[in-house]
């Protein structure tokens, strides 16, 4: 699949490959400051002019980039150089520039959708800051000083590493993943196991969960997106199951406020200075004990508004491998560890499997007993 296609996505099987890769989109990537009145969309499906005149559009512009677009968002964007195909992953921030919203927009005839955006945009004179990446139009941000701050995806990663390798050193890159919407990777320090998961190995072994002890090796996970669908993120991890688990919430810089990649740094310190009382979190879970566990899974989940049809699965698999038994807290919550992979099954976006394995990391902060309950709970 060619990187002009709204759907292409690629992983990486080490760290030079995935920082290779995003040296060179940096390169390639162009970042123009437009005002937002200015701005001059036209449809772009299979039945507009500019689908069967490639003349109209900017030198480099593919056929395919014009094809894909036209079965997806079916917008284009008009500039100096001639019209750019307009990326799905932009349409959240053309509604931004254009003050509206609504749920109907999307179900228009693109003819319409682009003349009530072109007339909304030309009622404001603020800037738009533009991402054009891989031939079509990616992003269009809010351009003010304290609006979208440019965090390259490349000097991001090269912080993140130059810290990890002087933190945890022998720390192994596990994988990596990129599509237009979100950049991810994570690693893990096998030989910090001992300091940072020592005493809750030995819990876990005492409670006859030797083999899942055995198994659990501290990582982080590394977020981040051009397009404004995520912060500059890192997250703590337990890595060794069949999904990485989430021990915390994140540590994020935001896009905006002028944030520089020194302050991602900065944020680094926090979330690897924090690594042990996250994992102390988690330990507590070993100490609740649940007379209810599937009633109190499936509250927890309701709560959290996990996917609906992957969360009613997970706790019905539980419930038959629990077989009317009681259990603790962290064996309610590892349970729940098979919503990702069960998404991950049926099709689901990377960037939404990520997104929902954040989300139930709330979990460790609830107070469980609240959700331990007789009463039995439809999701």
């Amino acid at each position: 699949m060619s990187t002009c296609q709204d759907k292409f996505f690629t992983t990486f099987p080490d760290f030079p490959a995935m920082l290779g890769y995003h040296e060179n989109q940096t390169k390639e990537s162009q970042w123009e400051r437009r005002r937002v009145k200015d701005l001059c969309l036209e449809p772009l499906d299979t039945n507009a002019p500019l689908y069967t005149n490639q003349s109209y559009f900017a030198p480099g512009i593919s056929r395919e980039a014009v094809e894909d677009t036209a079965h997806n968002l079916g917008l284009a964007m008009k500039m100096d150089s001639g019209y750019y195909p307009v990326r799905d992953t932009a349409y959240k921030s053309l509604l931004g520039r254009a003050k509206i919203s609504g749920t109907a927009f999307p179900k228009l005839r693109r003819d319409k959708l682009a003349d009530i955006l072109n007339a909304c945009m030309t009622l404001f004179g603020d800037e738009a800051l533009l991402l054009i990446r891989d031939e079509k139009v990616s992003a269009v941000h809010s351009g003010g000083e304290s609006d979208y701050a440019v965090l390259p995806v490349d000097e991001l990663l090269m912080t993140l590493k130059s810290k990890l390798d002087s933190r945890f050193p022998g720390n192994n890159f596990v994988d990596g993943y990129c599509d237009h919407s979100i950049v991810s990777a994570s690693w893990e320090m096998p030989d910090q196991k001992e300091d940072l998961l020592g005493t809750y190995a030995k819990l876990l072994a005492a409670q006859g969960k030797t083999s899942l002890a055995a198994k659990l090796t501290p990582g982080i996970r590394f977020m981040t997106s051009d397009t404004g669908t995520a912060s500059a993120k890192v997250s703590a991890l337990l890595m060794g199951s069949q999904f990485p688990i989430h021990i915390g919430e994140c540590v994020a810089v935001d896009h905006r406020k002028g944030h520089k990649v020194s302050d991602f740094e900065s944020a680094l310190d926090q979330v690897f200075a924090q690594f042990g009382d996250l994992v102390g979190k988690l330990q507590k879970l070993l100490e609740i004990e649940l007379d209810y566990p599937i009633n109190a899974m499936t509250r927890v989940c309701k709560k959290l508004s996990l996917p609906k049809k992957a969360a009613v699965e997970a706790i019905a698999m539980y419930e038959m491998a629990l077989g009317g038994n009681t259990a603790t807290a962290h064996d309610v919550y590892f349970a729940m560890q098979e919503i990702p992979f069960i998404l991950k099954t049926q099709g689901t976006p990377e960037s939404k499997i990520l997104s929902v394995e954040e989300n139930m990391a709330r979990a460790l902060t609830l107070r469980w007993s609240d959700y331990d309950l007789a009463k039995g709970v439809d999701y």
